[in-house]
């Protein structure tokens, strides 16, 4: 049983983390010869404050990008 997990930054819409797991799970039926019910994908929103690059947030980043 595949457990996967995911972490991207908050403010996706439901729709789209819904068509992330489900592409996920199809692409883990098809390369690991499992079934769909077998697949766990564990997704995780991260606030773009608590995730950095370059020593900035994200928050920090989007508001640079902005100006």
């Amino acid at each position: 049983m595949p457990i996967i997990q995911v972490q991207v930054l908050e403010g996706r819409s439901k729709e789209q983390i819904k068509g992330l797991i489900e592409d996920i799970t199809e692409a883990s039926v098809k390369n690991l010869e499992v079934r769909p019910e077998q697949v766990r994908v564990i997704l995780t929103e991260i606030q773009d404050t608590n995730w950095g690059a370059g020593g900035l947030t994200m928050k920090e980043i989007k508001q640079k990008r902005q100006s």
